[in-house]
Formats: structure tokens, sequence, C-alpha cells
């Protein structure tokens, strides 16, 4: 449940599959990721914004949630914690604001920045509430990343969670008598049944954790109209992300994260919720003080845990770097890296398993991992000094070009190019793209260094193309420029006003 969706995702390409691989899994993953964002691993007894599937049940906190296992698992979910003292300091004083106006509420929450451009907020009991640097960069001013945590503050004070976990337990009791005394197919429709009661019932939990942020945030002081500028905001981020990723931003298919409604139906609720309060103007936005708190912190990837800049990827604590084939856009998904190509004609994936050093690449490769290997195209190669395997797979209207690289003894890298038609042009391309993978040296992950906010002042004859031409964002760096300043096109800059930018 929550509200979000990734801007730009930074998680280990590091994954082990247990089943087998074909093209309608790597097509399938590509369009998930686009329409999902990367709805992952959900902490108990909290709600991200993001996320797509149930949440296990609650557990007892920690007496010391801060050093508590479930803690740590959260921040190494999300690249780590990022320390960032002045907007540790403003957000911790939003929450004790929050706390004061909640008279449900017992000690204020505590902030942890994650070290992540995904865009999400969580909170655990007793009292940690957990933001991304992708969060603070999307958000304009102080009343939206309140109405936020106020909202996942909502989520376990009002034990959504375990409210979801007895409907979960009483829907599997109905299908489980289903199975016993009905038909198979009439139990699979009462399965149906059940999971369609469960998804809307997560959406009103949603719709009723906004309306008690959005009320706990304006008591706070904050404008009650934060909560629907920043789902607005959302929008325009998912909208942004799919069309840098082509066809798949219009499959006409409906909203896969069922788990809770549309952005447009939540807009217009909490929209609603705020006119119950007062009419717009009220409350303060301290817009001055928060671009004054995440002012130069990291925008987007950190190179340590993964960097794209252009084609080129880059990760500097496992050490690699490659170079995509011309044309395409990547995205660091949860367990790979995935790209796509300009009208979605071809597609790519990296990732990594685990290998026994004994295990033959050869044998690897014709393990039974992809669909339609084509054994007589096995090749042995070399990739800068690695052992490698190279071969070639069909399965439906998709051909592969497929290699496996060992990194480390026990390591293996797998690279995976998707193309409906595998021409000698096509093969040429692929292969080169595999012959660039390399490890990296520390001059080469120096040499990436992160990006980073900036907030601008606009002087007289400023315009946003002047502004968006000093951002350093590879791709369309106008529309990044309009995305983190909650500007449409055409939106003159107010001279004197503050604009975030995106420098090195």
């Amino acid at each position: 449940m929550g509200f979000f969706v990734i801007i730009v995702s930074s998680r280990r390409p590091e994954t082990s599959f247990g089943g087998r691989f074909c093209a309608r899994m790597l097509l399938a993953a590509i369009t998930a990721l686009l329409l999902a964002a990367c709805a992952s691993m959900e902490p108990q007894d909290s709600t991200p914004f993001n996320a797509a599937a149930p949440l296990p049940p609650p557990r007892v906190p920690a007496v010391d949630e801060k050093t508590s296992a479930e803690h740590r698992r959260m921040i190494a979910l999300f690249d780590g914690e990022y320390k960032y003292p002045p907007a540790e300091a403003y957000l911790n004083d939003i929450l004790v604001k929050l706390a004061n106006a909640d008279e449900g509420a017992a000690e204020p929450y505590r902030v942890t920045i994650l070290n992540s451009p995904i865009v999400n907020a969580f909170a655990l009991p007793p009292g940690n509430v957990y933001v991304t640097r992708g969060l603070l960069a999307l958000a304009t001013d102080a009343s939206e990343v309140a109405a936020v945590m106020a909202h996942e503050i909502a989520h376990i004070t009002a034990k959504h969670a375990l409210q979801r976990e007895e409907e979960q337990k009483r829907a599997a009791v109905i299908s489980q008598a289903a199975s016993v005394i009905q038909s198979k197919q009439k139990s699979q429709e009462v399965e149906a049944l059940a999971q369609k009661t469960i998804a809307s019932f997560s959406r009103q939990q949603e719709l009723e954790a906004d309306q008690i942020g959005i009320r706990v945030s304006a008591k706070a002081g904050f404008d009650p109209y934060g909560a629907a500028r920043f789902l607005g905001a959302l929008g325009r981020s998912a909208a942004l992300r799919s069309s840098l990723m082509s066809q798949y931003a219009n499959t006409g298919k409906p909203d896969i994260l069922a788990t809770h409604p549309s952005t447009p139906d939540r807009v217009a609720q909490a929209i609603n919720a705020a006119r119950q309060i007062g009419a717009p103007g009220i409350g303060k936005t301290d817009r001055a003080p928060y671009l004054a708190a995440i002012d130069g912190m990291t925008f987007g990837d950190d190179p340590a845990e993964g960097a794209i800049r252009g084609r080129k990827f880059l990760h500097g604590r496992l050490g690699f770097a490659f170079l995509a084939p011309e044309g395409f856009v990547l995205e660091n998904a949860s367990q790979a890296l995935l790209g796509i190509k300009a009208g979605g004609a071809e597609a790519l994936r990296l990732d990594s398993v685990r290998v026994p050093q004994t295990t033959p690449l050869t044998a690897y490769i014709a393990s039974g991992w992809i669909d339609g290997l084509i054994a007589s195209s096995i090749e042995t190669a070399e990739v800068n000094g690695m052992p490698a395997v190279t071969a070639t797979a069909n399965a439906g209207e998709w051909n592969f070009l497929l290699a496996v690289i060992r990194f480390e003894p026990d390591r293996v890298y797998r690279l995976i190019f998707a193309t409906r038609v595998l021409t000698d042009e096509a093969k040429e391309r692929f292969r080169a793209s595999i012959d660039s993978f390399h490890r990296v040296s520390a001059d080469e992950v120096k040499a990436v260094r992160p990006l980073r906010l900036a907030i601008s002042v606009a002087k007289p004859g400023d315009t946003a193309d002047t502004l968006a031409a000093r951002m350093a964002v590879p791709e369309r760096p106008l529309d990044y420029f309009l995305l983190i300043n909650d500007l449409a096109r055409g939106d003159p800059l107010q001279r004197g006003e503050r604009y975030k930018i995106v420098v090195e």
C-alpha cells in the first residue's frame, strides 16, 4: 500500500533463479518494472508507498529498534543509511510537530534517510520512519513530506497490518473450504473473489491512511493540500520514467498496483479531504527551509551501488562495468539491470548467480535455466581476461544471445539480450556489449561522481530552460527540472524563488 513509484532504482544486481528463464519472463520483468516500479520486500507492520503485495504479519518490535534486526534489514534493502544531518534534523522537527498534533501518538518518531533514489517511505514500530533520498528530491516543500510521514505513521496507529492479516486468514479459510467441498473451477473462482476482496480492503486502508495523514499534518500547521501535490508529482514521475523506457508506457492495461487506487483517484480524494479543512492557502508549506535542508544531497544513483550514465553501467562496490548497445535505456532494478531499446524490439538483462567453481560454464549454460537453448551454438570465450561462454536460444517469437562470465570463483554474471530477429548485425552489437564487461579500477570508480541537488535562486531573465541547461542529468534535463520543482511546461519562474537543480 502507499503512494509511490521509482524515479530511478539503485538495487544490487545479484539474484538467483529457481526456474527456467524465457522471453516472456524477460519482457514481463521489464513491463512489471515500468508499471509496478519495483514493488518489493515489505517491512512488517509498515506500508511502503509503492508496495504491491500484502504485508507480512506484524511482530513484536525489539526493545532497541535502532539496533534491531528489522531496522538493519530495512537499511540493507535500500543501500544503507544516508547520513545528512541538516535534513535529518529538519525531518525530525516535523515528526515532533506531527506527534504533538496526533492525540493518539506516543513519543515522536525518528527519521532514517535511506541511500536510495527510489521514491519510498515506510514506518516501523515503535518509532522509526524511513524516507529515501528519492522521496526528498521529489518533494518540493515541508507540507508534502509531512503528509507522507503522517500517512505512514497512520498505517501503524490504525493497525492496518494486523487488520490485513486477519482478512487474509479469513480468505484463506474460505478458499480452503471451497477446495474441499466444491469443484476445482469453483474453488478457483472463490480464491479469485477473495483476492479481489483483499485488494479492495487494502485500497480502503490506503485511503484511510491518506485521510488520517492529511488531518494530522494540517493540525500540525502544515498545508493540507501537500498530500495532493505530492501525489500529482508521483504520477508525473511515473509518466517520465515510462516515456524514457518506450512502448511499455502505453500498454493500455489496468494499473498492476491493484492493492491501491490509481493516482488520479487518490489525488481527487486528497483534495476533497483538504477542502474539508479549509480553502487553499491555509497552513504553511515551509518551502525555503525545506529546500535549504536538502541542499547538497546526493541525487539519483550512488555509484558505489550502481550508477547509470547514459549507456554505461558501473557498480563500484561489486567492481564491474559494461556498456549497453546504442539506443538502449537502462533501469537498475531490484534483482537485475534491465534495458530496452526504443520501440521495444530489443531488451537486455544483466544479473548474477552463484555457480560452484567446479561447474564448467559450458555445463551451467546448458543446465536448463533458459528456454530454447540451442546446444550447437555454445562457444567458449574470454571477456577481458575472464572465462566466458556464449550461446543463442529461441523461445516463441523471441531470440536470445546470452553470455555467462565467471567474475569470481563462485560468482557468474549473465548477460541476456532479446530480439525478435537475431541478425548478424544484432549479434555484432550484442557481442560488443558483452566484450565491454570489465573489472573497474579505483580511478574509473572515482571518475563517476555522484550527482547532487543544488538550490538556485531565480534571477531576472531566468526560465525553466535556462536553469534546466545547468542540470547534469544525462537524459531530458528540462523534464527532470520541471518534475522536481512541480512545474508544468510554460510555467514562468518566480523572480527570487528557489528551485532545485542537479549538478556534479
